[in-house]
């Protein structure tokens, strides 16, 4: 798995469309009226990447596994979600493990699509999903900590370093602020994700645009944009009615001129790939054998080891070495072979820090 992101937004923006485009299937209704999404949709997606196409030929192997995106989409939400209106508040708890919260905003007006808010605006759009999220987080923590106020009591320390931790956030989202704008420590950080609190997930807004802005943008998008990057936050701007005709189309050479006819040069899919992978600080490695060539997906700064886990828990149990070739001397000596001999394999440690695009053959003993 890449990672994975719940797909969050008031109903009629293009929520449902964009799903059944960016996962080329139909499990979610797109129709012209709230609430036609009632279980939540998952589907998966294979990132591509020219990288691991090349290292199949190179490699002559007999299967390709690229790595998988996987989103997470809802119900649309609605004013008073947190107090039971409309049906996405039924499905919040399906997004509190995800990576990533993308949240798709309406930037066209006009169309046949009437907004639930009567007009478009997707700044406003923006903060009524957010309080609405804020507001479930906010239910869901005072609940957990009146529990862990029990049990500090009773001395338990790990309960008493959740309770601060919890009475820390509880202040910040009482605050009107979501939970990732909580400042602590590493440790703190790294308990708070564990809390699986949805403001606390870091925020892809999608720009929902008509056909003619897809390529440029619009004043709605580059608002949206200007918010984003106030917000650390990252924004990508798509034309979900361009995106599913790309879907219909045959092959990938019909979809690259159709594409370049609307003034672009990959989809939709594609730019959020990009754009998560951005925001989540991730990188891919290759593992490339006569059998299968695939892709992983770590975080920046892992180290060897821990990128082994990836794979399976007993090769970082058993870890003895990474045998690591970068993409580019993969590619420029022929494949491994060629790369052994020409001095370009670095058997590397436990300290190794994985690098974008590495080639790794892992050596261990269990």
């Amino acid at each position: 798995m890449g990672f994975n992101c719940g797909i969050v937004g008031l109903p009629n923006v293009g929520k449902s469309t964009l799903f059944n485009a960016l996962t080329s299937t139909a499990a979610a209704e797109a129709e012209n009226y709230p609430f036609c999404t009632v279980e939540p949709n998952t589907g998966r997606v294979a990132v591509p990447d020219p990288r691991l196409d090349e290292l199949v030929r190179l490699a002559g192997s007999a299967r390709v596994l690229p790595t998988q995106l996987e989103f997470v989409d809802i119900a649309g939400l609605v004013r008073g979600a947190s107090k039971g209106e409309g049906l996405g508040n039924q499905f919040l708890g399906h997004i509190r493990e995800v990576d990533a919260i993308v949240h798709v905003l309406r930037c066209f007006a006009g169309g046949d699509v009437t907004h639930v808010e009567g007009d478009v605006n997707p700044l406003r759009d923006r903060d009524t999903v957010e309080t609405e999220l804020m507001l479930a987080d906010l239910e869901s923590l005072e609940k957990r900590a009146e529990a862990a106020t029990k049990k500090a009591r009773s001395g338990n320390k790990e309960a008493k370093d959740e309770l601060d931790l919890m009475t820390g956030v509880l202040e910040v989202l009482r605050e009107g602020k979501p939970a990732r704008s909580f400042g602590g420590t590493s440790e703190e950080l790294q308990a708070l994700a564990r809390l699986q609190l949805i403001t606390s997930k870091p925020v892809l807004y999608v720009c929902n645009v008509d056909e003619d802005a897809a390529a440029a943008g619009n004043g709605f998008s580059a608002r949206v944009a200007d918010r984003a990057t106030k917000e650390n936050a990252g924004c990508v701007v798509i034309s979900a009615a361009i995106e599913a005709e790309v879907v219909g189309l045959g092959d990938e050479a019909e979809r690259a001129e159709y594409l370049a006819s609307m003034g672009l040069e990959e989809t939709g899919l594609a730019r959020i790939i990009h754009a998560g992978y951005a925001l989540l600080d991730l990188i891919t490695f290759f593992t490339a054998t006569s059998k299968e060539a695939r892709a992983w997906t770590a975080h920046r700064g892992t180290l060897a080891p821990a990128a082994a886990s990836v794979i399976h828990t007993d090769f970082e149990k058993g870890f003895i070495c990474a045998e690591t070739i970068s993409y580019a001397d993969y590619v420029a000596c022929g494949g491994e072979q060629g790369a052994r001999d020409a001095g370009k394999m670095c058997q590397e440690g436990k300290e190794y820090v994985v690098a974008d695009g590495d080639v790794i053959l892992f050596r261990f003993n269990v």
